[in-house]
């Protein structure tokens, strides 16, 4: 007899509490086998392929695309066993079979791997599964209100709960349209529009009213990610920024030395991060973060080097781990392979994560100069602008350099103004001399 097992949508990590929908990968009455990807999903960091556990036929399929589901909700439902498998080729139904009732363990959602794997419930069915599952319809739009009841509230998304307790919507007369009847942020937001609606006037059509109010573009995914990180910045971290304009040239002509003797192209911005990994460190209090509960600086060992990259999903920023350990060439290499990645909605939660130093190349946008926002809970950002031709005295002539602005904004908690002049300085004379660098190394 075949058992059913209902994969929910797993912890992607991060603080990660839900998803939506992208695209399903597979249909009711589908064979999937163990770890095969069922779903694209978007979270507020990336797009996550998610693999299920279990092989088996899929009964059951939850949430249309578009919807947005709290971490914790069905997803899909699997029969496992023999008996319950369609006609298809030996070997996938025997790796189906070979499943058994024990799901392996997700790998890259965030959780600790050095820990033993946590069990999973399996939920016996009661009968074979003879028909399919037909898909759960979508969040209907408007909320639909039931007795109260005293029973527990079928919420699992703790932002669903501030959402409803911001609002003043009572979850004990919702009745939830997720699965069994969870309760969904869709639920919620419908009681809200509800309540707020104002009563219809036997008046003429307001379209032109309607119209003056403007376009309303929802504040979620990567665009409310980054809105609540750069509010949280801005709330917590007292910010200072200074800036120089520094000659180029002299950077600009190692660059091409270095590309004319054949290999992989060095680019300017594994360049400027080579510099970035030296000055840190020479000035680790700009490597660091700030622990308010425990009233401390913490430096930090390694420089996980996130950069700015803009995609079409908005602003991202890939994170390449120990940069200090890391030659221009590799930089490069990595700088390609993470911007690739990012433009093509690929990264995963733990590109974008645990950076210690942010660099910010704005030039690329034909803009000189700017005040960065430290990306919390970093300590340092340092912003580059276009590098251009300008008049500029040079050993005591005037001559036409390649100059660029550089800006560095701190946390003024970890250091002072004299240590944050001191790495911008330093930044600068390796970008006019590079031959400060090879002395550092």
């Amino acid at each position: 007899m075949p058992q059913v097992m209902e994969f929910k949508l797993p912890d992607l990590g991060e603080g990660l509490t839900e998803a939506e929908i992208v695209r399903w990968l597979v249909s009711v009455g589908d064979v999937v086998a163990i770890d095969q990807p069922v779903v694209e999903v978007e979270t507020a960091k990336a797009m996550v392929e998610v693999p299920c556990p279990y092989g088996g036929v899929v009964t059951a399929r939850f949430g249309e695309e578009g919807t947005e589901l709290p971490v914790g909700a069905p997803l899909i439902t699997v029969a496992v066993g023999a008996s319950s498998l369609p006609e298809a080729p030996a070997a996938q139904a025997a790796e189906a079979e070979g499943s058994g009732n024990v799901p392996r363990p997700l790998i890259g959602y965030g959780e600790d791997h050095s820990r033993p794997a946590r069990r999973r419930r399996v939920r016996p069915v009661t009968a074979a599964v003879s028909a399919p599952v037909v898909v759960a319809p979508a969040a209907p739009a408007a909320p639909v209100v039931a007795v109260v009841s005293a029973g527990p509230v079928p919420v699992i998304s703790p932002l669903v709960r501030k959402l409803a307790k911001d609002g003043g919507v009572d979850l004990r007369a919702l009745k939830g349209s997720g699965p069994e009847g969870l309760i969904l942020r869709a639920d919620v937001e419908a009681a809200l529009a509800a309540l707020r609606a104002p009563e219809p006037a036997p008046a003429a059509p307001v379209a032109p009213a309607v119209a003056a109010q403007g376009e309303r573009i929802p504040l979620k995914g990567v665009r409310g990610a980054v809105a609540e990180k750069l509010s949280r910045s801005r709330r917590e971290i007292p910010d200072a920024t200074c800036w120089v304009d520094a000659d180029a040239t002299e950077l600009m002509a190692a660059r091409a030395a270095m590309n004319a003797v054949g290999g992989p192209k060095i680019s300017v911005l594994a360049l400027l991060a080579r510099i970035c990994t030296a000055a840190l460190a020479k000035y680790p209090e700009l490597n660091s973060t700030v622990d308010l509960a425990a009233k401390e600086i913490v430096r930090l060992p390694s420089v996980h080097l996130g950069f700015a990259a803009q995609t079409e999903r908005g602003l991202v920023v890939p994170v390449v781990r120990d940069a200090q350990h890391r030659n221009p060439e590799s930089l490069s290499a990595e700088f390609a392979r993470l911007t690739e990645l990012a433009r093509a909605g690929k990264l995963a939660p733990a590109d974008l994560t645990g950076g210690t130093f942010t660099l910010n190349n704005y030039g690329v946008f034909g803009v000189d100069g700017s005040t960065p926002i430290i990306n919390h809970p970093e300590a340092a950002m340092l912003g580059v602008g276009r590098i251009i031709d300008k008049p500029w005295v040079h050993e005591g002539q005037l001559a036409v350099r390649k100059v660029v602005q550089l800006s560095l904004t701190f946390d003024h908690r970890v250091c002072d103004g004299g240590t944050a002049g001191g790495f911008l300085r330093y930044v600068a004379d390796c970008v006019e001399s590079p031959a400060v660098l090879l002395r550092s190394l």
